[in-house]
């Protein structure tokens, strides 16, 4: 942390709805670096964007790579508050583990995070798909949060605006919305 930090406030890493929709009050959010693990399209929703009947897919974080999203800085005071809130978010079903883990935010700082991690024993967790069964999937996709298509295109849209590039999301982009500007190859497969 650093001197201008509190020592008891919360760090949280978004890397996907998180980026567009924390739903938390914060103090400040930063871009940010995770090593050892990189965003992927490896959770079947069974409650926000699908049901068990007709599962649509979210963002994990999965094992090796790195991630760049965002960290957001809650104050001490809101700390506990948001956790619950995290947690009544993200563990509906508990197919992700909660960890603290480092994090290079792209200012120098180097903090540590509360991220959500998916947890491959659990049984929605999807693996690597290919590519016309993700495609499927986000397009049938509905549940409590919304349509599956509409949080793939609002994260890939975010996303884009920092500056980073996900190959499997721009591909889906492409697909859902034809129209989208883009630099990628669509799906094959």
């Amino acid at each position: 942390m650093t001197s201008g930090d509190n020592a008891a406030d919360l760090w949280v890493f978004g890397y996907g709805s998180l980026i567009w929709r924390p739903g938390f009050a914060f103090e400040e959010s930063v871009g940010a670096k995770l090593h050892g693990y990189h965003r992927s399209l490896c959770v079947f929703s069974h409650v926000h964007r699908g049901t068990p009947e007709r599962p649509g897919l979210v963002l994990g974080l999965d094992r090796g790579g790195v991630c760049r999203g965002l960290a957001f800085r809650v104050a001490a005071a809101q700390a506990d508050e948001t956790v619950a809130y995290l947690r009544a978010r993200e563990q509906a079903t508990s197919v992700y583990l909660e960890r603290h883990v480092p994090l290079r935010l792209d200012d120098g700082r180097r903090v540590r995070g509360l991220v959500y991690v998916a947890d491959r024993e659990h049984l929605q967790y999807a693996g690597k798909l290919p590519p016309q069964e993700l495609l499927k999937l986000v397009r049938q996709g509905k549940g409590q949060s919304g349509e599956n298509p509409d949080y793939v295109l609002q994260t890939h849209e975010h996303l884009r605006k920092m500056g980073v590039f996900d190959p499997v999301l721009a591909a889906l982009a492409q697909e859902l919305a034809p129209g989208l500007q883009a630099t990628h190859p669509p799906l094959k497969g």
